[in-house]
């Protein structure tokens, strides 16, 4: 046996047992299993101690001992180094994640799943830049394995008490739900296959990321931590500072605080008054340490490697603004899926509503995983170098509460040197509020900033604004002095330069000058006498048939019974200088015709008005038809001799209608 008492990990202690045994040395064993970190192995667990051996001074030790003794410690080693080595691999992979399928408030605190591996080895390639996987296929791999409510970003099954209106009236969105489903929800990876074979720099600049909110639900919140902590490379991660917009939610004030203390890299900044999202933002970029800033919603979920690809394209060029692609998380049910038409170029009509316009085929790349440029951002989620925002100015100070911010750091991230791009390899998901839940002391200040914006930026062009807005022309939007003199200090080119070189394709689907109208006013039933009429103007609500109001000396171009028949071959609620965003919308034949938000894609809002008086829908071969007795309006077999589908506009313009119609049958 061994002389004396020997500490060493146990496969080395038995391998040296066996040969000093077989040497003739008899002196009683006494074998310590230590841990990696004792022996220079790494972190430890616990310290074992096992009497691997005591047997009689022998001179010659016989054959059959000599294979116990070699039995005895391979045996050892099997049952207790082997296990050990994987219960730590299992504690280091799923440490923090002790809520798989169950929420747990501010009592309860969830540890934030950690500790990254990434993927294949770094690459150099012909630039000469060493580039890597980042995905973390741990990470994945747990994602993929779990289930519950709302995993893998399922609908969460809901009944009807789910739906009372307290769940949406402090959030705007489904608070029950939310808080039924896991703050480490896992979500389905919708990115483009290709990105799953991207490499990224290997050296990439930190980001802060920065979070504000007011009066956010608890687990909205914590998933948004949760999701940006999880789904990211710690060391790209210089801190996540959450600001609070002066929150009186006590869910907000001390426990936040507690549970926060549990992940280092976050902080809390609080406003001392209601400041609005804008200031907000600019209170914590001020306070911001990583070289690149990303600013995100507080009801957000990061995806799959999702900031690889933002910090990737910083690297190559920090005057790049760059945006992740924005899913929808259902404020119902939290079903994640991506927006319709997926990848497409942000824009704005001229009442500056924001709008997503197609890729046009000048700018299609064959790769569609590659980031493309975006003339207008969307504007909550965006990731940008900490100085070169600065440089800019960061936001207008001198805009109120929220609102227009993303068309004047867009407007000037273009026009003063700089570009913007959105990258589909970078999803982010995010819940659309079924309606603001709160009220901002002083009221909204959206006309007020859109007025500044235009007034600083848009030059000639916020003429166009003006006649579809004319309340904006005289309204007061302060001081824009210091914000023309930072343009021209920025030597920054015209929004002419912009429009042309930057958002030509804008005007192809959202004209400055509109297009004369094909028809407009009320539309009167043949058969009848009654009027299509659309009270609320609400998505989703029914087109049907009522008296007509200017048979009653009630006419005006503001009441629900006044359409326009437009450029775009839909039917929209308003005259023309003044139509609201939705349209006609038919599925199929016998369908009822109702209102949807106009998307100008043609499609099941696709209409002509035909010289037998008929409303024909193109994509159901099919005509609108009307029943008098119920009122209801729905789409039917073409009939071109039945009164019943025969409508009247007040006014038409000949030449573009039968501009429209040449070619159709």
């Amino acid at each position: 046996s061994v002389a004396g008492t020997e500490t060493r990990p146990l496969a080395a202690a038995a391998v040296a047992a066996a040969q000093r045994h077989s040497a003739g040395v008899c002196p009683p064993v006494r074998v310590k299993v230590l841990s990696a970190s004792e022996s220079g192995g790494g972190s430890g667990l616990a310290t074992f101690q096992l009497p691997l051996l005591h047997t009689p001074c022998s001179v010659a030790m016989r054959r059959k001992q000599k294979r116990l003794l070699q039995f005895v410690g391979l045996a050892i080693v099997a049952l207790l180094f082997l296990p050990n080595v994987g219960l730590w691999s299992l504690y280091r992979d799923r440490v923090f994640d002790n809520s798989p399928d169950t929420l747990d408030g501010p009592g309860g605190i969830p540890l934030v799943q950690g500790l990254n591996r990434v993927g294949k080895d770094s690459q150099v390639g012909h630039d000469g830049v060493r580039r890597r996987d980042w995905h973390d296929y741990e990470a994945i791999r747990r994602d993929l394995s779990r289930s519950g409510n709302g995993e893998q970003g399922k609908a969460f099954p809901m009944t009807d008490a789910d739906r009372v209106d307290q769940a949406y009236r402090e959030n705007g969105f489904n608070i029950y739900v939310s808080d039924r489903i896991s703050l480490n929800r896992s979500v389905p990876d919708i990115r483009h296959p290709n990105c799953k074979q991207k490499l990224y720099a290997e050296k990439l600049p930190n980001t802060s990321v920065i979070i504000p909110f007011h009066n956010e639900g608890w687990s909205s919140l914590l998933r948004t931590v949760h999701s940006v902590l999880n789904r990211s490379p710690p060391q790209l991660i210089a801190e996540v500072i959450l600001v609070d917009d002066f929150s009186d939610k006590e869910h907000l004030k001390v426990p936040l605080d507690e549970y926060m203390v549990r992940l280092p890299k976050v902080r809390i900044l609080r406003t001392k008054k209601r400041e609005g999202l804008i200031r907000t933002r600019l209170l914590g970029a001020a306070r911001a340490k990583g070289e690149v800033i990303t600013f995100l919603d507080s009801h957000c979920e990061a995806n799959v490697n999702w900031l690889p690809p933002l910090l990737d394209r910083i690297a190559q060029n920090r005057k790049t603004i760059v945006c992740p692609m924005i899913d929808v998380i259902d404020h119902d049910n939290f079903g994640y899926e991506t927006q319709a038409g997926d990848a497409m170029r942000g824009a704005f009509d001229w009442e500056m509503y924001y709008k997503r316009i197609p890729i046009p085929l000048e700018l299609q790349k064959e790769d569609p995983s590659e980031p493309f440029e975006s003339p207008v951002m969307a504007g909550g989620l965006f990731a940008v170098d900490r100085k070169w925002f600065w440089e800019l100015g960061g936001y207008d100070t001198g805009l109120e509460i929220w609102g227009g911010e993303q068309y004047e750091i867009s407007f000037k991230v273009w026009m003063c040197g700089g570009r913007m791009e959105d990258t589909p390899c970078s999803r982010v998901g995010h819940i659309y509020r079924k309606y603001v839940p709160y009220k901002v002391p002083g009221g909204v200040s959206l006309a007020r900033n859109l007025k500044r914006v235009a007034e600083v930026w848009m030059d000639e062009y916020a003429e166009y604004i003006y006649q579809r807005r004319p309340e904006y022309r005289h309204l007061a939007a302060g001081d824009m002095a210091v914000q023309k003199d930072l343009r021209s200090q920025l030597n920054c080119k015209s929004f002419k330069w912009f429009m042309t070189k930057v958002a030509w394709d804008l005007p192809k689907h959202y004209p400055p000058v509109e297009p004369p109208a094909a028809a407009w006013g009320e539309i009167r039933n043949v058969a009848s006498g009654e009027c299509l009429e659309t009270k609320h103007f609400a998505s989703g609500s029914p087109v049907w048939m009522e008296s007509c109001l200017k048979g009653r000396g009630e006419g005006g171009w503001s009441h629900g019974q006044v359409f326009t028949f437009g450029w775009r071959e839909d039917i929209r609620v308003g005259d023309p200088m003044h139509t609201k965003k939705v349209c006609f919308d038919a599925v199929s034949n016998n369908s009822p015709v109702t209102l949807y938000d106009c998307h100008g894609m043609k499609g099941n809002q696709f209409w002509r008005y035909r010289k037998d008086k008929s409303l024909y829908h193109p994509v159901s071969n099919s005509c609108v038809d009307s029943n008098p007795k119920e009122g209801r309006v729905f789409m039917n077999t073409c009939n071109p001799s039945s009164p019943s589908q025969q409508w009247v506009f007040e006014r038409t313009n000949a030449t573009v209608l039968e501009h429209f119609n040449q070619g159709a049958h």
